[in-house]
């Protein structure tokens, strides 16, 4: 069996060619490189670099042996120069310690020089075939490969008795090296090819639907079972959107599980249509498909089919949910009444006092001055029916999800000292002091700036409003240890009891109506949460006992500090879940 080779000693380390051949080494050794990078066959360039030593050593023959590992012979691998009979003759011969030159030198791995072949034992068995060739003498050198095995051989025949120079020696040392790069090569895309037919069998005779897209998710093979699976043939998948085969409901999980990062592997539950039947619900998994450089560069997706237990899982479910939604549907009609019945009573007492004062006003006889009271009154009542409805309004789009916000990194000094300067009137009027204290350097919070100060007014109304004469509200900003920032409302009035702080923000519930004389729509709050969760933010509203004051807190993600005029959208956390 061959032996293992030192590659070192193939390749001529320490020596050098004459200056004068090195030229045309170059341009001998490029050709044959770019023959290999251009997937030229391995017999070919084979052919290429034997041609090539012998135009660089006149009056020589060259050949390239291939060893088979299996069966330790040796195979025709390129001969341009020598006979056709001679080439048949030596074509599958046995390597051993006395095979010729070349078969000697594949089994001891070693170069095997001789100089006359009708003096050496080496060819007692090959002389007929050399006199065919007409050759006296043949050095050969075995071929390394990249771990050291023996290849092949790289044989130099000469018409007459010759024993090789060092400029010789050099020469075939460095072809040598050229051959087992070919070789190597070849041998790699041949792996390549044995890989590829490996996954093609396995992809094809795989039991689970299968399919391989490019990376915008195109279908670019899928095997039988897939279509059998989908009761359709290659033809109605191949070039499609593979989510597009995927029902509506799924695709956007689908979607938004592949671009996330992190791992190549996704795991989802999808359904999917049928040509023929319904649909089938599948478990699925996406694998990427990585190049040499660890990107990923095609999916690999496998579907099992789960209908079946699936549809039992369902049947269960479907029935608990039935009995779950006929509860929800008794509640929800209780809650839509109760809603009605209160949105009812905040409509009507505005447009009585609006008709009431109206019909006075139009019979004449009130004074100068009861006439000024009166329209007071009906343009308060009309401004009240306003902020109702918008707040009406408000809430529609957050129940429907359909609230419209446009959040960007908003320094927040200028907006607390804005909304202080709104309501500093009315909280002197009150006899409430009302301050703001701004932390150092406060962060830049990510938010809509509108109705931020919507949320900040209302917060800030209702702690002057149900405050008591000589009391304190402080507007704060206060940047937490986590890189968030909280904006507080705090007060020292009476608090809210606890037995009623589960109901801040269930709507048109009015928890202070004893305390003041116009306790408002009881909408504020629930809108106010609304729109503080819209902005990917938290709502807090705590309260000690009596006399202990209330203090709401609103949480926001921030950015970078930014200037008064910053317009990037910054990206948002949610804080909702926390």
């Amino acid at each position: 069996m061959p032996r293992e080779f030192d590659r070192r000693a193939s390749l001529g380390v320490g020596q050098e060619a004459p200056a004068e051949a090195i030229p045309q080494l170059l341009v001998h050794h490029a050709q044959v490189l770019e023959m290999m990078a251009e997937g030229a066959a391995l017999h070919a360039v084979l052919d290429a670099v034997t041609g090539a030593l012998e135009d660089l050593l006149p009056g020589t023959k060259c050949s390239v042996l291939l060893l088979d590992e299996r069966s330790g012979r040796l195979h025709h691998g390129a001969a341009p120069s020598m006979p056709l009979e001679y080439v048949e003759l030596i074509d599958g011969m046995d390597t051993g310690p006395c095979a010729g030159s070349c078969g000697t030198a594949a089994y001891t791995a070693v170069p095997v020089v001789v100089s006359d072949i009708h003096e050496s034992a080496l060819w007692d068995d090959f002389r007929p075939a050399a006199a065919i060739a007409g050759v006296r003498a043949c050095w050969s050198t075995p071929i390394p490969g990249k771990d050291g095995q023996v290849l092949g051989t790289f044989a130099v025949y000469h018409d007459i008795p010759h024993t090789p120079s060092e400029h010789e020696r050099h020469l075939v040392d460095r072809f040598t090296h050229l051959a087992a790069v070919a070789i190597d090569h070849d041998r790699l895309f041949g792996s390549l090819a044995q890989s590829e037919e490996r996954f093609r069998r396995a992809f094809d005779d795989n039991a689970a639907g299968m399919a391989l897209l490019g990376l915008d998710g195109r279908v670019l093979r899928v095997n039988r079972a897939l279509c059998t699976l989908l009761q359709t043939d290659a033809s109605g998948l191949v070039g499609r959107f593979f989510q597009d085969l995927v029902q509506a409901d799924d695709r956007p999980s689908l979607l938004h599980g592949v671009a996330a990062e992190g791992g190549d592997t996704h795991r989802f539950e999808l359904r999917f249509n049928r040509l023929h039947d319904g649909p089938i619900v599948t478990s699925t998994t996406y694998s990427g498909v990585r190049d040499a450089y660890g990107n990923i560069v095609s999916w690999c997706v496998n579907l099992v089919d789960e209908t079946g237990r699936k549809a039992a899982e369902e049947e269960r479910r479907a029935r608990a949910e039935a009995e779950i939604a006929q509860r929800h549907a008794e509640e929800n009609s209780r809650t839509k009444s109760q809603f009605l019945t209160a949105l009812g009573h905040e409509i009507r007492t505005p447009l009585h006092a609006v008709v009431g004062f109206g019909e006075l006003l139009r019979s004449g006889s009130l004074t100068v001055e009861r006439r000024q009271e009166a329209l007071e009154r009906m343009s308060s009542a009309a401004h009240h029916l306003v902020a109702l409805v918008d707040d009406l309004r408000d809430v529609a789009a957050i129940e429907a999800r359909a609230l419209r916000l446009h959040t960007e990194p908003l320094p927040v000094g200028p907006l607390l000292t804005d909304v202080h300067g709104l309501l500093v009137a009315g909280a002197q009027e009150a006899q409430v002091t009302f301050d703001v204290v701004l932390a150092d350097a406060a962060p830049a919070a990510v938010c809509d700036e509108r109705r931020l100060r919507q949320v900040l007014l209302n917060l800030a109304t209702n702690a002057i409003k149900y405050n008591r004469p000589g009391g304190r509200v402080v507007l704060s900003a206060e940047h937490r240890a986590d890189g968030l920032l909280d904006l507080v409302v705090t007060d020292d009035g009476p608090g809210i009891p606890k037995h009623l702080q589960h109901r801040l923000f269930v709507p048109f519930d009015r928890l202070g109506a004893e305390r003041t004389k116009n306790p408002g729509s009881g909408l504020g709050l629930h809108v106010t949460k609304g729109l503080v969760d819209g902005m990917g933010g938290r709502l807090a509203i705590e309260s000690g006992a009596a006399g202990g004051g209330t203090v709401a807190r609103v949480t926001l993600p921030t950015a970078e500090p930014v200037s008064e005029d910053a317009s990037d959208t910054a990206p948002t956390p949610d804080l909702r879940a926390e």
